[in-house]
């Protein structure tokens, strides 16, 4: 092979790498690792650019692959377009250098502090609270990680105490690790973790906050957690 052609091979890495680039997109990209669809007038308020630009960038993003689109008579909305491209988007962030000079005004710090607290990933829980919930399932023996992570007996026993039956099979992983931008440390995700988000906000443990993907711990949330889990308080401290 010669040299000059050796990076016309395999996957275009540089055309990926380039899609997350620019600053708009990026910011699009976070935004619908809340795992709901949004318009291209939602994302261009989202952003703070026009809704011309924003058409471009989504454009450009929907070639790429990262975002599906769907239409409903004259909208378009577009999405994440699978649980992959999320942990893609997720672990990037975890990577990426904190801002030199991030936001310090009131409403920004309570949405970083909200964010940071309790959030979706796509369609699962991150933030302190995922990554606690899945130390605790960790700590009681309801996941297994000596082998590349497992769903126990034990944890398919627990989910069904809390309500949750296991997902059916599909071409997606039951479970799977992500790595939590904010924490640095690995939260649940996968067919298992959806489930739980999705029974989380179906049995009121969890609310949304505003808009965004921060999510906020009811009463009745903290309670059952305590009670299944052993975890202490909002922030999902674990009971010591």
């Amino acid at each position: 092979m010669r040299n000059h052609d050796a990076h016309l091979e395999g996957p275009d890495l540089a055309a990926l790498a380039g899609l997350l680039a620019d600053g708009t997109r990026a910011s699009f990209c976070r935004a619908l690792l809340d795992g709901r669809a949004w318009t291209a007038t939602e994302l261009a308020r989202h952003a703070g650019v026009a809704a011309s630009t924003a058409t471009e960038h989504l454009n450009l993003l929907v070639g790429g692959g990262l975002p599906a689109q769907e239409r409903q008579g004259r909208h378009r909305y577009v999405r994440l377009a699978d649980p992959e491209t999320a942990q893609l988007i997720e672990t990037l962030a975890s990577m990426a250098p904190r801002r030199a000079n991030p936001p310090r005004s009131l409403p920004a710090v309570n949405r970083s502090r909200a964010l940071a607290r309790a959030r979706t990933c796509n369609d699962h829980l991150a933030g302190a609270l995922g990554v606690a919930i899945t130390e605790a399932m960790t700590d009681r023996g309801l996941l297994d990680w000596e082998q590349g992570l497992t769903l126990t007996g034990n944890g398919i026993a627990g989910l069904a105490g809390l309500g949750i039956a296991l997902p059916p099979a599909t071409r997606h992983p039951p479970v799977r690790a992500c790595l939590d931008w904010t924490e640095r440390r690995l939260h649940l995700a996968g067919a298992v973790g959806a489930a739980l988000c999705r029974h989380a906000f179906d049995s009121g443990w969890i609310t949304r906050i505003g808009t965004g993907r921060a999510v906020a711990l009811t009463e009745i949330g903290r309670r059952t957690l305590q009670d299944h889990l052993g975890l202490s308080d909002e922030t999902g401290t674990p009971v010591s």
